[in-house]
């Protein structure tokens, strides 16, 4: 693990409030010995297992979170466990991903291929051209921030960009067409993201599901390093 302390700091602030959590609530958890922190919300959807650098945090109701009590960290990261906790709920949906992130700026040059728009009707462009599954799992024209790749015929053929949470993460997203992948165009375009990300003060997070080897590869081409993991399900 190469980030600064600084970026450790960011991200586990972002996370402490996207889980409902003290702003401090993970160096305290450090700081006192404890490997995991809870929340009960018997309101809630989802339930779910964040694994952040060495604290999980285990959020859902009541009778989630006493069911995972008994089961160690490494489990609760893979779906299948907390879909069998979450059985009798009908839990379903929404799969484990590995959480990468980046505070190193990268250093790109212009595309060989095509040039950089942030125009948002070559993101929708390039959605057009891709599986709806693909589409609804990025969601690339729903993002804050979007750049695409166009050639000089004028095609899109990929797109980036990220949402910001909280102020302080950009949340990543990157979309090739089916025909133009495994070509280097993801870690172009992302990069590209990414940059723009930095420059506005923003840590960048990359999600990948863990069965997702291609996200995974194109993190680790980026220079991102993994920092934990995220696991959810819906319930009802």
């Amino acid at each position: 693990m190469s980030l600064e302390p600084t970026t450790v700091a960011i991200v586990e602030l972002a996370w402490a409030r996207l889980l409902g959590l003290a702003d401090d609530a993970f160096p305290n958890a450090r700081r006192d010995g404890l490997e995991r922190i809870t929340r009960i919300d018997d309101d809630a959807k989802t339930v779910t297992f964040v694994k952040l650098f060495d604290v999980g945090v285990m959020v859902g109701p009541r009778w989630a979170v006493d069911a995972a009590a008994e089961v160690d960290d490494e489990s609760l990261t893979l779906h299948s466990t907390m879909l069998d906790l979450t059985h009798g709920h009908d839990g379903h949906g929404l799969g484990a991903a590995a959480l990468y992130y980046s505070d190193v700026l990268l250093e790109i040059g212009p595309s060989e291929v095509a040039a950089v728009s942030r125009e948002p009707k070559h993101c929708a462009e390039v959605e057009g051209q891709c599986p709806p599954d693909d589409v609804n799992e990025v969601g690339l024209t729903g993002l804050d921030e979007q750049f695409a790749l166009v050639t000089d015929e004028g095609l899109a053929i990929a797109g980036s960009g990220y949402n910001i949470w909280e102020g302080i993460l950009a949340h990543l997203g990157t979309l090739v067409t089916p025909e133009l992948r495994q070509q280097g165009l993801a870690t172009y375009v992302t990069a590209v993201a990414v940059e723009e990300a930095m420059a506005s003060g923003l840590v960048p997070q990359w999600r990948a599901r863990l069965d997702n080897d291609a996200s995974r590869a194109t993190a680790a081409k980026l220079g991102f390093d993994q920092a934990g993991t995220q696991t959810t399900v819906l319930l009802g």
